[in-house]
């Protein structure tokens, strides 16, 4: 009896021991939910690390289309190993996909130059591609003197640099009125700047700024304003001033203007498509013009009461179309006016200049030596040439000999942009592309 009660608890033993071996081995063999989401759906990339797998996991399905949403592994049907074994046995794991790729848009840039513009003209569009992400198509209109120049000099740009850009030139061209009359309109040839959205009819946005202008930040920051339009908006300038005691249209203008202060047509961003595609209300008719032909009887009409010629008939079309026009803070056209009378300019103050406009002749005299500064060191920087020692440096030196005047006795104004641009500018072209250190 004893030896039967010996063999009967060996064997409950036994079984019991069986038993928790199949339920250990069992639950081995199937991964929890989480380790398989970790190893087939975010797996890890060397060099990029931990931030890249959080930010994905938080955002996975606003970043991944539909396509690689059906990817996820599922582990009851086995249709993950299905598609594994459809791929030669290689899951594939989905990538990120990040929504329009900004690198593949071409941003469109346009500029009028005649007479003695062209150093300029070629200075303005080096510092659009200095540091500007995506790539950019010049539209140059000039006179016929100057089309095999900007030829000759943009093909002597080195070739990383040509990579980044596509350019045209194009004869200056009136379609309506008295061509003649439209060139002599204020300083030569400014007037064709009111014929782009006729003259590029395949050009849905543009981007038009005065041979005077100088980028210290990405062109595609302002670019990124055409976001920003509601559905009536089809045009951006910046105010003529900020201050409606010193401003010239508060107190002079003989005509209507836009606002209190009016607006400055040296950087103009433009939906060319809807304005090609409104109806502009106006003092000479009840019912709506095109651009088109609004243009020639507008300039009829005001010609002798206008002063600043094509910016004077953008602000009388402006004060009848309020809705059409968005407004930029003045660091975005930023001029000898925003600091010869006292600094009026708090955007610049607290973010510094975007855009340079150097009107009144200031980089080429002594009148105002802080826009001459920049101008030189931009003009005179070497193509390749490392950004921190032969741009920025050489500029904060320059500064040195300017505090003393108006503008000079603001350097962080002119500066703060520069510094922060060139700061991304060295992270998306060195830290992002060094290979990860492997130990």
């Amino acid at each position: 009896m004893r030896t039967y009660c010996k063999i009967l608890v060996i064997v409950l033993c036994f079984g019991v021991l069986l038993l928790l071996y199949f339920l250990v081995g069992n639950g081995a063999d199937e991964p929890h939910l989480k380790e398989v989401r970790k190893d087939n759906y975010f797996p890890a990339f060397p060099g990029l690390g931990n931030q890249v797998s959080v930010r994905l996991t938080k955002k996975a399905d606003e970043v991944l289309p539909v396509s690689e949403k059906q990817l996820r592994p599922i582990r009851k049907d086995g249709r993950a190993a299905n598609r594994a074994s459809e791929n030669g046995g290689l899951r594939q794991a989905p990538r990120p996909v990040r929504r329009g790729n900004a690198a593949e848009e071409w941003m469109h840039l346009a500029v009028v130059a005649c007479g003695d513009r062209l150093d300029e003209t070629l200075t303005m569009l080096k510092s659009a591609l200095l540091f500007s992400v995506r790539r950019i198509k010049f539209h140059i209109f000039a006179e016929d003197a100057l089309a095999s120049l900007f030829e000759k000099g943009l093909s002597q740009w080195p070739r990383p640099i040509s990579a980044k850009f596509q350019y045209s030139v194009y004869p200056i061209t009136f379609s309506v009125g008295n061509a003649e009359e439209w060139k002599k309109l204020f300083k030569p040839c400014a007037a064709q700047r009111l014929f782009l959205p006729i003259i590029l009819k395949d050009v849905d946005s543009l981007l038009y700024v005065d041979t005077d202008v100088l980028f210290l930040r990405p062109m595609d920051d302002i670019w990124g304003f055409l976001k920003e339009f509601n559905g009536t908006q089809l045009a951006a300038m910046a105010p003529e001033h900020e201050v409606p005691k010193i401003g010239w249209y508060s107190r002079f203008a003989r005509h209507p203007f836009y606002g209190v202060t009016g607006l400055n047509s040296g950087v103009m961003l433009m939906n060319l498509t809807r304005i090609r595609g409104t109806l502009f209300r106006n003092s000479m008719m009840s019912g709506g013009l095109s651009w088109e032909d609004l243009l020639h009887p507008l300039y009829q009409k005001y010609k002798n009461h206008i002063t600043w010629g094509d910016q004077d008939l953008l602000n009388i079309i402006f004060h009848y179309n309020p809705e059409c026009l968005y407004m930029f803070p003045c660091q975005w056209n930023y001029r000898p006016d925003h600091c010869m009378y006292g600094s009026n300019c708090k955007g610049a103050e607290g973010e510094g200049v975007s855009i340079l406009h150097g009107n009144r002749g200031v980089y080429h005299d002594d009148k105002q030596p802080a826009f001459r500064a920049v101008y030189d060191a931009i003009h005179n920087y070497p193509f390749e040439d490392n950004l921190f020692q032969s741009l920025l440096y050489p500029l904060q030196m320059k500064f040195l000999d300017t505090v003393n005047t108006l503008c000079g006795r603001i350097p962080q104004v002119f500066l703060k942009q520069v510094e922060k641009t060139m700061r991304a500018v060295y992270e998306r072209r060195v830290i992002r592309h060094m290979r990860p250190q492997h130990p």
